[in-house]
């Protein structure tokens, strides 16, 4: 585990189901927490060394997160923000953040800052906390993220923006489409890999299955 995630955490080293299976045992009949004792929680877990502390938090953050108000967005910002990477932040964007946006005009604002920001986790959070959206995704937004962030060099923000492409593709092919050739020149080719590899395969399977008949 340690070497999966390049050395950066410690680990108690229990797969994703094991801990899943302590989890439920360990709340088993544990009341709702309220917003404040579901920060005080999910502070302790990133106090803690071992990985798969912090990943607890982010499963308590996305199984509660409908009890929180737009105050939790700094909680959320904290832990994004601290001991970084794509395991715990790419869920708190579109499982923590991306139901507090759609509830709050002023967590959605809060998104064009982030876009903008250094820290590359907030940047890549301001990318996919819509991934989850489907048809309520605001897609002059996130054409405008990707606008913004297409020169960066950073892996994790170009594969991300692919990422969100790719996702409302499946809702708006024409437009990523649309989006992808107008600025060929300037998306990566990663992000244009991500953002067409869904399309890519829906027309593939199309091609095989007309063949077939």
């Amino acid at each position: 585990m340690r070497a999966y995630m390049q050395e950066r955490f410690d680990f108690f080293g229990l797969s994703a189901s094991q801990r899943r299976a302590l989890q439920r045992e360990a709340l088993r009949g544990t009341p709702q927490p309220n917003e404040r004792e579901l920060t005080r929680v999910v502070r302790g877990c990133w106090r803690g060394k071992e990985r798969e502390l912090q990943l607890f938090g982010v499963d308590y953050v996305r199984a509660h997160i409908d009890v929180c108000s737009a105050e939790f967005l700094p909680v959320l910002e904290t832990l994004i923000t601290t001991k970084s990477w794509w395991d715990t932040v790419d869920m708190l964007a579109t499982r923590g953040v991306g139901p507090l946006a759609r509830e709050h005009t002023r967590v959605r604002r809060r998104m064009a800052t982030w876009i903008r920001s250094e820290n590359v986790w907030l940047a890549r959070t301001a990318l996919l906390f819509q991934l989850n959206y489907r048809d309520a995704v605001d897609e002059a937004s996130l054409f405008a993220f990707c606008r913004q962030r297409m020169g960066d060099e950073d892996f994790f923000i170009r594969k991300g923006m692919g990422w969100a492409l790719r996702e409302y593709s499946k809702t708006n092919p024409q437009a990523v489409r649309s989006f992808v050739a107008r600025h060929e020149a300037e998306l990566s080719g990663l992000t244009r890999r991500e953002a067409l590899k869904w399309l890519g395969r829906k027309a593939a399977k199309q091609k095989a299955s007309a063949e077939f008949r």
